[in-house]
């Protein structure tokens, strides 16, 4: 391994040189993929051996190695078929029938890779990028568990009477490749941190700038995700560099080809962020029923909200709609618990435990709405003379704010919501019109009446804002997640069957609950 890593550390990619640093990244692969042996969650049971033998490095060979890991995603090195032909035929450089022999078997083993390559001359696909790129999240993202001393696993199994657990005695050790990840600097920036000490060697320099755009470039990818991830969650860094970039939009502006749900006209980046992360609620609500999702979204829309601009029609009738599903569910939910605990009138033990077991879900539902309640707040203050189309959202389906004016935990909330219909209603009720109102009418005079509205007959509240935090050891999603993203990549075919690391049905196919288990801290409320 150590022998494998100096090459990849100190050896540049060259026409010369290209093919064996695709076979030592390929056998990379190969050896780390013990983990795939084992269970989703990391044990002291596990065996890693050449994993373990990258994290045995010294420093300065794994900050090289990460350094040229990324280097060689970044420059996208090219497989060098048009400079150099083998040739079978003898000619004055080659002088031994060996070298000719030698010469054939490589047009036979380089054939595939000719028409892989020759299948489109600018191709996203780059084998030595993409080899390095996967051996590098393997790298970065494996954290060893250990036992803490004077505890034995083998005893603990024996024992059935102990009272502590496995877990409770482990401890993950720390990772060299993932410390290097987030202590990488831009190499094109005085050398030099914020308090003016110049940094050492033991820094992964690396261009910033490229990095950027291929990032931008490669986004359609998976692993150029996670990648981003890692590094604006690790590195400080890179995350300022990014906030200071004055075209963002390389990283956040996508093609959406593959939304079909509606034809999205002259759609702001701000209202498609709304409606896809809208549509992903909704979708979580009857398939997933998972609970960090509908915060993960629930808490980016509630960030966005103060901020919104000419949110579209679209965008605002589906914010209105999230609302107008949550309550029905809400309300099933309260009928159904009152049902049941009148059929228990009689059982105490059964009327408790349906008290409780109904209050749970009810209460996540509870937190849910007000969540929502509190984004259209939100707008409402801050951005309503910029968000027209969400007034209008509002006003069109105003009878679902009605059954919770009097909700203890929602009637704040709710009242200046009615604050606001109230002044437009008023305007509507003040235009004499014959006729049907049509609906770029009553836009009109939402419009006209946006310049006089005042926010001062509001009740102002505590602004939301919420920050990401991830979990303490999210090994549990990234080890399998990791993996599923390099077998579906790498073009190796492994046995099915031997894998525990998560449930194979190779090809591999993505985690049905492909999101990353985060935690959100309200800043503001505990």
């Amino acid at each position: 391994m150590r022998n494998v890593l100096n090459f990849i550390a100190s050896v540049d990619v060259s026409p010369n040189t290209y093919f064996l640093h695709l076979e030592l990244l390929n056998f990379m692969i190969i050896a780390i993929s013990t983990q795939l042996l084992c269970g989703p969650s990391p044990g002291p049971n596990d065996v890693n051996p050449f994993l373990d033998a990258a994290m045995a490095q010294d420093s300065h060979l794994v900050t090289s190695v990460v350094c040229n890991l990324l280097l060689n995603y970044i420059t996208r090195p090219r497989v060098p078929f048009n400079r150099a032909s083998y040739s079978i035929f003898y000619d004055r450089s080659q002088n031994s029938v060996l070298k000719r022999v030698g010469s054939a078997a490589a047009n036979i083993v380089l054939l595939p890779f000719s028409y892989l390559i020759s299948s489109s001359s600018e191709g996203s696909r780059n084998p030595i990028a993409d080899s390095s790129l996967q051996v590098l999240l393997v790298l970065i993202h494996y954290h060893k568990c250990l036992v803490s001393e004077g505890y034995s696993v083998l005893k603990n199994q024996v024992s059935a009477s102990s009272d502590s657990s496995p877990k409770d005695n482990t401890y993950f050790s720390d990772n060299p490749y993932c410390r290097a990840l987030e202590r990488a600097i831009d190499c094109e920036l005085d050398c030099v941190d914020k308090e003016g000490n110049a940094h050492s060697d033991q820094h992964v320099k690396l261009p910033f700038a490229p990095l950027f755009d291929t990032l931008g470039m490669c986004l359609a990818d998976e692993t150029a995700v996670l990648l981003l991830y890692s590094f604006l969650q690790g590195n400080s860094t890179f995350l300022e560099y990014v906030l200071v970039r004055t075209d963002l939009d390389t990283l956040i502006l996508p093609t959406v080809p593959w939304y079909k749900e509606r034809l999205l006209y002259q759609s702001s980046l701000g209202s498609l962020m709304v409606i896809i992360l809208i549509r992903t609620i909704q979708y979580n609500l009857s398939k997933l029923r998972d609970v960090y999702l509908h915060t993960t979204c629930l808490a980016t829309l509630a960030n966005m909200a103060p901020h919104v601009h000419r949110l579209s029609a679209y965008a605002s009738q589906r914010l209105v709609s999230l609302f107008d599903m949550l309550s029905r569910k809400y309300n099933k939910l309260a009928d159904l618990r009152d049902g049941k605990l009148n059929i228990a009138e009689n059982n105490s033990i059964e009327r408790s435990s349906l008290v409780e077991d109904m209050s749970a879900e009810l209460q996540i539902y509870t937190d849910f709405l007000r969540l929502v309640l509190e984004i259209i707040n939100a707008i409402l203050t801050y951005v309503l003379p910029q968000n027209p189309e969400v007034v209008y959202a509002i006003m069109h389906k105003q009878e679902v704010f009605q059954p919770f004016k009097n909700h203890p935990r929602f009637d704040e909330l709710v009242e200046n919501i009615y604050t606001v219909l109230d002044f437009f209603n008023s305007r509507m009720d003040a235009q004499r019109m014959n006729g049907d109102w049509s609906v770029n009418l009553v836009l009109q005079v939402i419009i006209m009446n946006c310049r006089s509205w005042h926010a001062d007959g509001m009740k102002m509240f505590t602004q939301l804002h919420f920050t990401y935090e991830q979990e303490s050891h999210p090994e549990e999603f990234f080890i399998p997640y990791v993996w599923q993203l390099v077998l579906s990549r790498c073009g190796f075919e492994f046995n099915a069957g031997a894998i525990h690391l998560f449930p194979a049905d190779l090809p591999t196919k993505k985690l049905d609950n492909g999101v990353v288990r985060n935690t959100f801290q309200n800043d503001d409320f505990d």
